[in-house]
């Protein structure tokens, strides 16, 4: 409408039965809108959550280890870790010793590198193993940002659900377990010809 007079754009305001809203108030002149305030601040508001919604958090996942952990249990909490890279979080390793083993601080680190090894194709050391106290510290940071994995995530969610609307009444490992029969069945019936 181009620069209006404030009587003339409140006027014009009430014509419509919709409010005066100051847009821009550093501008010279200053750039109002006539809108409906309510809907206004709903639809700013929605768009605030939305922003929120794909914001990362950072977050540190701790995970406790002994130096003497048994095989079986070190497979265990290297999964956990390997899961909280993959979700994009920052992994902090604790080594607790107790008596004697506070003598052997080189067990503590193997181990730490053992590990660092173990999941270098997701993430890597952000801060080498320090001695603290009682404990040796180690903080694994993944390579993938936090909003990529879950973007990932979200994008593998979405294509389940899109298989499991195709394939209705069927779930997802009977399917896999069908597809997997029918490969192997040709393969039989070639090795008895």
């Amino acid at each position: 409408m181009g620069i209006v007079p404030l009587a003339k754009a409140l006027e014009l305001a009430q014509e419509y039965d919709l409010d005066l809203v100051e847009v821009a108030a550093n501008a010279r002149p200053p750039v109002c809108k006539l809108m409906d305030y309510g809907k206004f601040k709903y639809e700013s508001a929605m768009k605030a959550r939305e922003a929120r919604k794909n914001q990362a958090h950072t977050v540190i996942k701790e995970m406790k280890l002994r130096p003497k952990i048994d095989p079986h249990d070190y497979d265990t909490k290297k999964g956990h870790v390997v899961r909280f890279l993959k979700q994009g979080d920052k992994v902090k390793i604790t080594i607790m010793f107790r008596g004697r083993e506070q003598s052997r601080p080189e067990l503590g680190y193997r181990l730490l590198q053992r590990l660092a090894e173990d999941v270098q194709d997701l993430g890597f050391v952000e801060s080498n193993p320090k001695q603290d106290g009682r404990n040796m510290i180690m903080v694994l940071g993944p390579h993938k940002k936090k909003t990529e994995a879950m973007a990932e995530a979200r994008q593998a969610q979405e294509a389940r659900k899109a298989d499991a609307k195709a394939n209705p009444g069927k779930s997802q490992n009977a399917a896999e377990t069908e597809n997997a029969v029918e490969s192997e069945a040709p393969a039989e019936a070639s090795a008895e010809a």
